[in-house]
């Protein structure tokens, strides 16, 4: 029989093992630059108002920079280092070769080093943007806490623990959980792919050869399997075929959880989340109340933003984006 641990030697051990995946987050405050920087707000929203003017295709492009950014080492702008000759970094690895956009953070960085030299980190520069192509998308407004430094490592082979098209909703959960988000988190934040576009070679095995018994996956509505078929259909296919995973997609609201209702979800990790018993009361409330959804949706990003933060002790506040100082 092992012996009774007092209740102190228990918590530490937790916060031990806790730590590395999670990160600190208590020095994290809205106005964290209220002194040093009191622009950092509006000239982050600059950046993003003009290119999102410019590529309608950035509000998409920044907000899934930011899950890919906060699920590999935590948000600390890892995902924004270029590769050396040394090192392949995350940006380069083929679950992040099609994100775009980064010239946005670049701009709003080069701002601030103008007004507030050496001053505001990359990581909140990309949690603020975040916030922001939401926001203009149509989505909810949440203050965004700020404090993060930005983190010194980016490694390729560390993007194979971000969530893939084709997991289902236990591994899903598993994946989120790992992160400290729960799974209302995880059916919360999915809904970020209303603004989301894919190519067919992420869901081409869901509409041709699925199973031995199945061409096409039998929880996808037949009509929209067909719709995804001709637009994918090999001899016609256009270089950027696929399909947007919402029929509103430029326009932040609930409408990709109505898909999943109705069979139309894109990939496998989102209708999946319907079609298991955890989540599908959570989709169909989404998907009944919007401002349910939005509200959720913003508590889920704060507690997103939270993961795996750096302190003056592993991170430091980037100069350039794209480099580590």
């Amino acid at each position: 029989m092992g012996v009774l641990q007092p209740l102190w030697v228990v918590i530490i051990i937790t916060i031990v093992i806790l730590k590395p995946i999670l990160g600190f987050a208590s020095t994290l405050e809205v106005g964290y630059y209220h002194q040093t920087c009191p622009q950092v707000e509006s000239i982050v929203s600059e950046a993003v108002r003009n290119a999102t003017m410019h590529d309608p295709k950035v509000p998409a492009r920044i907000l899934r920079m930011f899950f890919h950014d906060c699920f590999i080492r935590g948000c600390d702008a890892s995902v924004l280092l270029d590769s050396t000759r040394s090192n392949k970094a995350e940006k380069d690895a083929p679950p992040n070769i099609s994100l775009r956009s980064f010239y946005v953070i670049d701009d709003a960085k080069s701002k601030l080093e103008a007004v507030c030299p050496k001053t505001v980190s990359c990581s909140d520069v990309l949690a603020i943007a975040t916030r922001d192509v939401v926001t203009l998308s149509g989505g909810p407004y949440w203050e965004v806490l700020k404090g993060r430094k930005d983190g010194k490592v980016s490694k390729a082979s560390d993007t194979r623990d971000l969530p893939a098209p084709t997991f289902n909703a236990t591994t899903l959960i598993q994946s989120f959980a790992k992160r400290g988000l729960s799974i209302k988190d995880l059916v919360a934040l999915s809904g970020g792919h209303t603004l989301g576009f894919s190519h067919c070679s992420s869901f081409e095995g869901r509409i041709r050869n699925f199973s031995s018994t199945n061409d096409v996956d039998p929880s996808m509505d037949q009509w929209f399997a067909e719709k995804l078929r001709t637009n994918c259909h090999k001899p016609n296919k256009e270089r950027n075929a696929g399909e947007f995973l919402d029929f509103t997609a430029a326009v932040f609201d609930n409408d990709y959880y109505g898909r999943l209702v109705r069979g139309q979800g894109v990939f496998v990790s989102d209708q999946d989340l319907y079609s298991d018993y955890r989540t599908r009361w959570i989709v169909e409330a989404f998907w009944r109340d919007q401002s349910l959804f939005f509200k959720e949706f913003k508590d889920s990003m704060v507690r997103l933003g939270r993961v795996g933060v750096k302190g003056d002790d592993d991170g430091e506040v980037r100069i350039k984006c794209r480099v580590v100082n």
